[in-house]
């Protein structure tokens, strides 16, 4: 597979013809050559985005919602095709690959809803004869950067809700799923959105930090869209503080799902196996900490390894009802490895799995994990669940709060009121009660606290916020009097 820059919606190669490999995380084997952008073609593609944002800002919200609804239609259309680049660029699975199409699909419809939605209000005012009132106006070029994790989901987010409220946008694809990526901008230029909305671009890893740089500090951007792991965001958040940019950010996570005394175990067992092996634990709402009352702990416990045990792990490419694919490099699972490594010297027992051959690595429960162990604090981001025990519900809650994460929570429990309770102590961007962590739909507000960022994506009014700006705006009487 090959990518291209595309810039005023033409497909072009990178101005000094440089190229980057991805490599399977299966295989090792080459699956992509992208074109490798410089600061140059990153300044292109902005200034293509500022150009075209003067007749996009002014389209009627009817022109935003028809090309919105259109592009849904032309992401599903691609369905296959994201299939196999999600499957050769980040050895996702089936299932994960589908539920990211029909996910973006979703998001860019309900994004189209949005476009009759972006109001301001009356306000009252002292001065007679005066009509008072807020407006909401885009704000101009938004720089979007996804990770390769939720690639077709988390690029539809980035796009589709600036645009609609009338802003352009420059996406700067992930290394790690350029084609993927290059497949969602294709859907929207086959929608047949005006040239330069929306650019484009990929670079080599190598390129990235003064890249990224350049683009925060050019004069027309104004937004920054980034979604990626706490480290990153800081820096990203360094740059945008040193050139006064506003930045949208949803980071890193350890999501606790908290199993209190009533719980029913099965449907506890039944949403802790998905939160925690979807994609082989790679996603933001990963469940990473399983926190259980000790009176059920062991039959929870035992009933979860028996699950685990029955997840398979393989390259999804020839091995099609393999539940867990390949973790997404070898740096990644050489870290999990030394996660496993130290907490099972520390104290904590293997239930299911083990460590990681090469890439692969099997759905892993591991219990008896301490605060006194690395893995209790660091995100592993890999398909290692671990089991705290705890005495109550107050020091569940404790223990769930004692990360400096806080993206996303579950709480299993048959008494509401007690689950809520729970729910509502859990320091947290969303909690779902007898679900799981890993949870998301178009309309409902979603983001983090504390070290997993800030600000909302999705969910109507959460994101119009982040994309436009508020303007008052007064009528007067031209015959006022003045003190002056």
């Amino acid at each position: 597979m090959e990518t291209t820059l595309h810039i005023d919606n033409e497909s072009r190669l990178a101005s000094s013809e440089a190229r980057f490999e991805r490599r399977s995380p299966a295989s090792g084997e080459v699956v992509t050559t992208g074109a490798a952008a410089n600061a140059e073609d990153a300044i292109a593609a902005i200034e293509a985005a500022d150009r075209a944002f003067a007749e996009w800002s002014q389209t009627g919200p009817g022109m935003r919602r028809a090309l919105l609804l259109k592009a849904a239609d032309e992401i599903e259309a691609r369905t296959e095709a994201f299939v196999a680049a999600m499957k050769a660029e980040v050895g996702a699975g089936d299932v994960w690959a589908h539920f990211n199409v029909m996910l973006a699909a979703n998001l860019f419809r309900e994004a189209a809803s949005l476009a009759t939605q972006i109001q301001g209000e009356t306000i009252p005012s002292d001065k007679p004869g005066t009509l008072s009132m807020t407006v909401r106006q885009p704000v101009g070029v938004i720089l979007s950067m996804v990770p390769w994790n939720g690639p077709v989901v988390l690029a539809a987010r980035a796009i589709a809700y600036p645009l609609v409220c009338g802003n352009t946008v420059v996406f700067r694809a992930s290394e790690t799923s350029p084609k993927t990526h290059e497949l969602i901008a294709e859907a929207v230029y086959a929608a047949g959105f005006p040239p330069s909305t929306l650019n484009f671009i990929t670079n080599d890893p190598k390129d990235a930090p003064e890249l990224v740089e350049a683009m925060i500090a050019h004069p027309a951007v104004r937004r920054v869209n980034f979604t990626g792991s706490t480290h990153v965001g800081r820096i990203i958040a360094e740059h945008c503080g040193r050139y006064l940019k506003r930045c949208v950010m949803e980071l890193g996570d350890k999501s606790p799902m908290v199993v209190l005394d009533d719980a029913d175990i099965e449907g506890a067992v039944n949403a802790t196996i998905f939160g925690a092996f979807l994609y082989q634990g790679q996603i933001c709402m990963t469940t990473e900490r399983v926190i259980v009352d000790e009176s059920i702990a062991d039959r929870f416990v035992d009933r979860l390894a028996e699950r685990a045990k029955t997840l398979e792990a393989g390259d999804p490419r020839v091995q099609a009802a393999c539940a867990l694919g390949p973790i997404i490099n070898q740096n990644a699972a050489d870290r999990l490895n030394g996660l496993l490594e130290d907490a099972v010297s520390k104290g904590a027992t293997v239930r299911a799995g083990g460590a990681a051959q090469n890439t692969l690595m099997s759905a892993t429960v591991l219990d008896g994990v301490t605060s006194e162990m690395r893995i209790y604090g660091e995100e592993a981001f890999g398909p290692i669940l671990q089991v705290i025990r705890v005495k109550d519900s107050d020091e569940a809650v404790r223990v769930a709060n004692d990360t400096e994460y806080g993206l996303s929570a579950a709480v299993h429990g048959a008494d509401i009121n007690k689950a809520m309770s729970v729910a509502m102590r859990i320091e947290t961007g969303s909690v779902h009660i007898n679900g799981a962590t890993v949870s998301n739909e178009a309309q409902a507000p979603y983001g983090g606290v504390k070290a997993s960022g800030w600000g909302r994506f999705d969910g109507g009014r959460a994101v119009i916020d982040e994309f436009t700006e508020v303007k008052w705006l007064t009528i007067e009487q031209p015959s006022q009097q003045y003190p002056l």
